[in-house]
């Protein structure tokens, strides 16, 4: 009751200062404080400012639940949105347009290549304040001002998942008390104004859509990945040009702690619906995209399934390669090598895989799904068992012949790969000498200093090595000579070209006078027809490999044709002190039995 009134009932509070009342209690959470306070009100409006207290605590209290769910958007180092963000923006857009068949989203996906080495060298602070930079650097891109401006004011308009930007490295400040990374002058300004200029174009040029760049939603994914989601854009092509500019443009340099970096990047590119259904496939695929494209060294991939090893065909294949490599099903089939004498000097162990109820599986797909997988180092031990045992049965029958295997750089990389080997050739007695590891170029750009330790223990132990499709990669003189290699095999690609292409001929006569000049023995693979033999014959390279002189064999065809050939040592075995052999003048060129050559439709793939 009032007292004031002598027991007469109060109105409750009207106007202005009940809305807020009741909005306030409603937004706090404290709809079952109403009641109570609409009594209060009528019957002793004086203890009101008693609700101030409780109305308080729950005010903060939303508040903070309000700070904790954006902080679980946000990423605490850049301020930018996080991958979940990220996921939840894809999710909203594919909704708000999930009728419209002609909608698409894009998104990219970077990764800041040997960030990990830069991080160890200069001290996280550093690469933390790096970060911090490369994602302001992708907000003003994309919002259309130049990479060195300063930061822009926050835009009221803004999507909120593109946070404004902070103050000049502000949330760098407790990670380190260094100067943070300052940005220098380039130094071929018209180059660099022009890369902007083709940026703002590749800018301009998008779906009305997403043209603004407040539409875009930049993302740290974690670690040194960043994310772009822009949604109308949909050309997977305009989408790779848009990453290489925008790649381009965090290569600007940056000078850090008296330092001169510039940060170079890998990138996936993914389009929903084009390559995805949802948009957590999205964002997988994307990654996929990435990874290939730092496998590949191409700078900027677009998702293709034939990569993706988590396709049901390929889940499916991999599960039916496991259990082929516990019965036995893949088998080795062997293709000679002979020098232009006549002689038999060696075999290469190829991959060959009959699917139960699907045909011949290529060995490109099984062998990099094997390397991708992490399957790879128990295909190459079957590999090895099976080509150490083959030799030691051909031993036991006076067949005296070298057996190459293909291993993967990832093996050579591997801890204990050397021990494996012998391990191999110890338990079947088979000497070191009669095995040859073949490797590519790709092994030269990954860790070549350990590659090189663990080839030379190899050939410690006398184990044989090749330098296989060599002219295909990137491989340098330094990084060639520290190798112990003692065969280098140029591609196939450029021998079965060399006739009718003077460039492909160029690049064998030049790989074959480098590889004297090195003290290699040269192996021609992919012979199919006679004149090429000439020609290989007549600029020295040591020995052949190709249809012209055989198919690849079963094991126990090969031991039928070996027996049937003469057999030995290596050219460059048969002239120790030459490292090769060079006689075109004193042989002629033997008739050899061949096999019959196939039409070119059902001619086989590069083995591997």
């Amino acid at each position: 009751m009032d007292r004031s009134t002598g027991g007469a009932p109060t109105r409750p509070p009207q106007g202005v200062a009940g809305a807020v009342l009741l909005l306030g209690v409603l937004l706090a959470g404290a709809a079952p404080l109403i009641p109570l306070a609409v009594l209060v009100s009528r019957h002793e409006p004086e203890l009101l400012p008693l609700f101030a207290v409780p109305m308080a605590v729950l005010v903060a209290a939303w508040r903070m639940a309000r700070d904790r769910a954006r902080d679980q958007l946000t990423d605490p180092l850049t301020g930018l949105p996080n991958r979940h963000a990220l996921l939840l923006a894809a999710q909203e857009t594919i909704a708000e347009h999930q009728d419209q068949n002609d909608y698409s989203v894009g998104l990219i996906l970077f990764d800041l290549d040997r960030f990990r080495s830069l991080n160890d060298t200069l001290g996280h602070a550093a690469g933390d304040r790096l970060l911090v930079h490369i994602g302001r650097r992708l907000q003003r891109v994309l919002r259309g001002g130049a990479v060195d401006a300063a930061p822009a004011a926050p835009s009221r308009t803004s999507l909120p998942l593109l946070p404004p930007e902070p103050q000049p490295f502000g949330p760098c400040q407790a990670v380190g008390s260094a100067a943070a990374p300052v940005t220098v002058p380039e130094l071929t300004p018209l180059l660099a104004a022009e890369r902007r200029r083709e940026t703002g174009r590749l800018l301009a040029g998008l779906e009305p859509g997403a043209a603004d760049g407040r539409r875009a939603v930049v993302a740290r994914m974690g670690g040194d990945e960043f994310a772009v989601l822009l949604p109308g854009v949909g050309r997977p092509e305009l989408l790779e040009r848009l990453a290489k500019a925008l790649i381009a443009e965090l290569a600007a340099p940056i000078r850090l702690d008296g330092l001169l970096l510039v940060l170079e990047a890998t990138a996936g590119v993914c389009v929903y619906p084009l390559h995805a259904d949802d948009a957590e496939s999205l964002l997988r695929r994307a990654d996929v995209a990435m990874a290939h494209a730092q496998r590949a060294r191409t700078g900027v991939e677009q998702y293709d399934k034939s990569q993706d090893v988590d396709t049901p065909y390929r889940i499916g294949l991999l599960g039916d390669l496991r259990r082929a490599l516990e019965t036995g099903e893949v088998q080795l089939h062997y293709q000679p090598k002979v020098a232009f004498d006549g002689r038999v000097v060696g075999l290469e162990a190829l991959l060959r895989w009959e699917r139960p109820g699907r045909g011949r599986v290529s060995p490109d797909e099984f062998v990099g799904l094997a390397e991708s997988s992490g399957l790879m180092p128990r295909l190459t031990d079957y590999v090895l068992e099976a080509a150490i045992g083959q030799l030691a049965a051909w031993r036991s029958q006076g067949l005296q012949v070298q057996v190459a295997v293909n291993v993967s750089p990832r093996d050579v990389l591997n801890p204990g790969f050397a021990q494996r080997v012998a391990g191999h050739l110890s338990r079947h007695q088979v000497p070191a000498h009669a095995l040859q590891l073949e490797i590519t170029e790709r092994l030269l750009l990954d860790d070549s200093r350990l590659a090189a330790d663990t080839l030379a223990e190899l050939r410690g132990h006398g184990v044989g090595m090749s330098l296989d499709d060599f002219g295909t990669g990137h491989s340098s003189l330094v990084r060639l000579r520290s190798l112990p290699v003692g065969e280098l095999k140029i591609d196939r690609s450029f021998v079965s070209r060399m006739v009718a292409d003077h460039h492909d001929a160029a690049v064998v006569r030049c790989s074959v006078e480098l590889a004297h000049s090195l003290g290699l023995t040269v192996v021609a693979e992919g012979v199919e027809d006679d004149e090429t033999w000439e020609r290989l014959h007549h600029l020295g390279v040591d020995a052949v490999q190709g249809w012209l002189v055989s198919a690849a064999l079963p094991a126990d065809q090969a031991t039928a044709w070996l027996q049937v050939h003469r057999t030995g040592p290596s050219p460059a075995e048969r002239l120790p002190g030459l490292r090769r052999w060079t006689g075109q003048a004193e042989l002629v060129r033997p008739v050899l039995p061949r096999q019959p050559l196939v039409p070119p439709a059902e001619a086989p793939t590069t083995p591997q």
